[in-house]
């Protein structure tokens, strides 16, 4: 029997999956995951990530979605959770808050793990969904005292601002001076979008995730420690990569002083992680569907 779990049917306990996102990132992908994709339109982009498969989970995930700036959300899809051992569909579930939750912890996680562990000053550039997705997650791992919004749409800065308070961060319209801020950024931007950041600063790029999309200045680049969560994906000049520095095979951050750019193009690995953690809760409140202790339900 397949379950069909839609958007309001996803359950998400942030602090345990934060702890299973960064183990899966430590032990790394098993094997390597593909990107597929399409121009449909010229604002419709059709993808297809697979297979994610990552040690423990006893299944793999196939995800097909449309991505669409012009519309919000601006991914829209499906994400389908196999049995590892047979192929059967276990899940189809609805990608859309899947994708902007684990794209934002993902970033979260970068944000979190190169910052300054005293930095609690951050900028978030682009209001949209990625960008709360990356604040929220980034709060659940370590206090913020305040949040400077920036977009190109001075209503959607009003919504976010609206929205952070609602979390209990204060916003500013200035942002931090000195050292130990954190940037996190969510664009579409085809041209850079910053130039230079003060000593100190961890910035967090998901906007370059495509071949085209450019949100940081080569300079910028030039002279930070830059980490991404697969090089061969990535679409920037990297110095490690995320696992690397969670099984301490690169140090990180060296000083308080350093630049540190996080910038992930996203792996199928992460959306098994996801997926099979939303599909665990579901088994739990559905108890009469799923064969306890296994990893599939019951086939009626």
């Amino acid at each position: 029997m397949t379950i069909v779990l839609g958007a309001d049917d996803v359950v998400i306990d942030l602090p345990r999956l934060a702890d299973e996102l960064t183990a899966a990132l430590r032990a790394g992908p098993t094997g390597s995951g593909q990107r597929v994709r399409a121009q449909v339109t010229p604002d419709i982009t059709a993808m297809v990530l697979l297979p994610g498969l990552a040690p423990t989970i006893p299944a793999y995930t196939v995800k097909v979605h449309a991505k669409n700036p012009n519309r919000s959300p601006a991914i829209t899809g499906v994400i389908c959770l196999h049995d590892l051992a047979t192929g059967d569909l276990l899940a189809l579930i609805d990608s859309a808050r899947l994708t902007a939750l684990r794209t934002g912890l993902g970033g979260a996680l970068g944000a979190h793990l190169l910052a300054d562990p005293g930095a609690r000053h951050v900028t978030v550039i682009g209001a949209g969904a990625q960008g709360r997705a990356q604040l929220e997650a980034l709060a659940a791992l370590r206090p913020i005292d305040s949040v400077q919004i920036r977009d190109t749409d001075p209503a959607a800065e009003e919504r976010f601002s609206a929205w952070a308070e609602g979390l209990g961060i204060t916003t500013s319209a200035a942002g931090p001076s000195g050292t130990g801020a954190i940037v996190l950024m969510a664009t579409w931007s085809r041209t850079p979008v910053l130039h230079q950041v003060p000593p100190g600063t961890h910035v967090t790029s998901l906007g370059a995730d495509e071949p085209g999309k450019v949100e940081l200045a080569p300079a910028l680049l030039a002279g930070a420690l830059v980490v991404v969560d697969d090089p061969e994906l990535a679409h920037v000049p990297a110095d490690a990569a995320i696992g690397e520095v969670l099984r301490g095979e690169h140090p990180g951050r060296t000083s308080a002083d350093q630049v540190t750019v996080y910038s992930p193009a996203g792996l199928p690995m992460q959306d098994l992680v996801i997926a099979w953690h939303v599909y665990r809760n579901a088994s739990r409140r559905r108890p009469a569907v799923f064969d306890v202790g296994m990893s599939r339900p019951q086939q009626t």
